[in-house]
């Protein structure tokens, strides 16, 4: 792996885990020396995390961990709900049904709370086979940069035991109705799903000092 991609993957996860907290400065010499690399591969990482919209720059030689703000998040949610909706359609019509029966089984028997990690990875594999089904390159490719900053504001939710019980049933109707080949109800438990979603993040954002 080239030294700018490891720099990249490693600042991605740190700021999508919140261990570099939104406004977190991240100078050249500092993460240089941290993350083992020289400048020139560090520079490379940053513009590909500024072209994600994860940070910003503050000076020429500053880069800056990118905010988040209700105002964004709504942005986030607004053109997640147009492109999942679609998709949970898409997938209804072609997907394979067994796989999304096999899911929503999964999702059935899991219990967020207890082990929320084992939750999220059974959420990425859904989204894996979303992902498959719709069989639309440009759309899989528009969900990806929405969900680089979804696993940000997710974060805001995974503390809160009766949101996660919540997004798992909402998950499993999900996977269901794809697994039956319902388009409506696959697009309307979808839309259900992503503002419970929106109220719950804006509602941490809300009680956090």
């Amino acid at each position: 792996m080239r030294a700018s991609d490891r720099a990249y993957a490693t600042l991605l996860e740190e700021i999508q885990s919140g261990v570099l907290a939104p406004g977190t400065v991240l100078g050249e010499v500092e993460q240089s020396g941290r993350l083992g690399v020289s400048r020139t591969p560090l520079r490379e990482a940053l513009s590909r995390l500024a072209s994600d919209g994860l940070v910003v720059q503050a000076s020429p030689r500053v880069t800056v961990v990118s905010p988040i703000d209700t105002g964004d998040i709504h942005e986030l949610f607004e053109v997640r709900r147009a492109l999942e909706e679609t998709a949970a359609r898409l997938a209804a019509a072609r997907g394979d049904r067994a796989e999304f029966a096999s899911l929503a089984d999964e999702f059935r028997a899991t219990d967020a709370s207890a082990a929320p990690d084992s939750y999220y990875a059974l959420i990425a594999r859904f989204d894996a086979a979303l992902d498959a089904a719709v069989r639309n390159d440009y759309l899989t490719a528009a969900l990806k940069t929405v969900r680089t900053h979804l696993v940000r504001v997710r974060r805001l939710a995974r503390d809160n035991p009766d949101r996660l019980a919540a997004s798992v049933a909402e998950h499993r109707l999900i996977a269901a109705a794809i697994a039956v080949g319902d388009e409506d109800l696959a697009a309307h438990a979808t839309h259900v799903h992503l503002h419970n979603a929106l109220t719950s993040i804006l509602e941490s954002l809300e009680a956090t000092p």
